[in-house]
């Protein structure tokens, strides 16, 4: 049987007045190249981004990346989901020691993303994500880097570990998805939340009630592409350049004009990952 064509891609929304970044991107899981993707991106005024790793393979590529790239930043870790899959403790915590060493580069301004993912992982995975999160939050903090976290159908546990390790001084929850209460504990410990595509889905009423809380100042956006397309473009790939629509859709919930939201995000962006 055939397979269907991809979707084309989403046309280039129109440029924003002021320029921010997309916090958080997979360029590594994108069609064009990073050539391309970073073009497409500063001509609709996306001039920052950041590359996001989620094993080894693919931090030691966004550290390579954002050395060549001084537009691109680079965070690196073990995704939650990757943690039970490296092997025992010896191999978990010998993949831990490379992520160290990475992280220390100058190129890498994060530890990311890393957290709980209990929606993928089993009850029999839960132990090695969480001892995998308490050394990504030793690593951010032994380095002075940002702290970038994945958090799905696991927010107790991620607040409970934060508190008990203490969160490094920058913490950025990537694709923010708790509610408007989680929301106001973030902000009171000055933690940011960065918003994605998914916050104009129809569904997402609640993401648009934790994104009217949230201060301004502690407020990101990103992409997470090739996910989390923002509507009307759901279901086709989404890219760095995509960007405006979702900080579009994100000021309207805000009830605040593009730029004023825009400056707020690219300051917020440069503050929390230290460029």
């Amino acid at each position: 049987m055939p397979t269907s064509p991809q979707q084309p891609a989403p046309p280039l929304p129109e440029p924003l007045r002021v320029p921010v970044a997309d916090s958080h991107t997979h360029l590594d899981m994108q069609e064009p190249s990073v050539g391309e993707a970073v073009a497409a991106a500063a001509s609709v005024g996306v001039t920052t981004l950041v590359q996001v790793g989620c094993d080894l393979e693919r931090s030691r590529w966004a550290a390579e990346t954002a050395a060549e790239f001084p537009s691109v930043h680079a965070a690196v870790a073990l995704h939650p989901n990757e943690a039970p899959r490296v092997g025992d403790r010896a191999a978990l915590d010998a993949a831990l020691a490379e992520i160290e060493k990475l992280a220390a580069l100058p190129e890498v301004l994060a530890v990311g993303e890393t957290g709980l993912d209990y929606f993928r992982t089993g009850e029999e995975g839960v132990e090695a994500q969480q001892h995998s999160f308490r050394a990504h939050i030793a690593i951010a903090k032994r380095l002075g880097r940002a702290l970038v976290i994945h958090d799905r159908d696991a927010h107790d546990d991620v607040l409970r570990i934060l508190d008990e390790e203490g969160a490094p001084e920058r913490t950025v929850f990537h694709c923010y998805s708790g509610d408007a209460e989680m929301a106001r504990h973030c902000a009171a410990r000055g933690w940011f939340m960065s918003f994605a595509g998914n916050v104009t889905f129809k569904n997402a009423q609640p993401l648009r009630d934790a994104l009217a809380v949230a201060p301004a100042e502690l407020v990101l956006v990103e992409t997470d592409a090739p996910f989390l397309t923002p509507v009307p473009y759901r279901g086709r790939p989404n890219a760095p350049y995509l960007v405006p629509v979702t900080l579009r859709a994100m000021a309207e919930t805000k009830g605040m004009s593009e730029d004023a939201l825009a400056e707020h995000v690219a300051a917020n962006t440069a503050r929390a990952f230290g460029y």
